[in-house]
């Protein structure tokens, strides 16, 4: 039944997003990261490169496992990016991990019910939200700090935009995010 599910006798439901396009954003990206990179900042204060693929490595099984409801140590866990460590064997399992993350949540059973990722449960709709968040943030992020072009889905910059949006002006202590800065009104979406 390709990616819809029946819902009642009459009516299909696709998932609200593909996040396959975004996945393979980021895949495509890792080929251009240098070993001498891996010690290079990140936007992201005191993550270097090596923790932060350690870190999307780490945010694509537990979204993978958020989105099948496979609750446990990977999604019981909260991210700390900058003491993750890298395995070795990175530029072969990244791309499988993050490749089954997307294939995970095409799933519309995914997206309903609730789910939990970095320790926090919430509803199935959201965590594919957030996944959908963490890779664009995250290829953007690795793209900037790699020199490489970035670029993203207008449906998936929309729907980032959302979610940080509902953060406000002022995110909660403790949050990842630092407060919105300033862009022009004619500015890219992506700024």
């Amino acid at each position: 039944m390709d990616d819809r599910t029946k819902t009642d006798d009459t009516t299909e439901t696709a998932p609200p997003q593909d996040l396959e396009p975004a996945a393979r954003q980021l895949t495509g990206l890792l080929d251009a990261v240098d070993d001498a990179w891996l010690s290079a900042p990140t936007p992201c204060p005191g993550v270097t490169v090596s923790a932060l693929l350690a870190h999307i490595g780490g945010l694509a099984v537990a979204f993978r496992d958020a989105a099948r409801k496979e609750l446990g140590p990977t999604t019981d866990t909260a991210p700390s990016v900058a003491e993750m460590v890298l395995e070795d064997d990175w530029r072969g399992t990244l791309p499988g991990a993050l490749d089954a993350m997307a294939t995970a949540w095409r799933s519309p059973g995914a997206w309903q019910g609730m789910s939990r990722a970095g320790s926090v449960d919430l509803p199935g709709e959201v965590a594919g939200m957030v996944a959908l968040n963490e890779l664009v943030l995250h290829g953007w992020d690795l793209a900037r700090s790699t020199g490489q072009p970035f670029r993203a889905e207008e449906a998936h910059l929309h729907s980032t935009l959302a979610l940080l949006a509902a953060l406000g002006d002022s995110p909660p202590a403790g949050s990842p995010f630092g407060p919105p800065v300033p862009v022009p009104d004619d500015a890219p979406l992506l700024d």
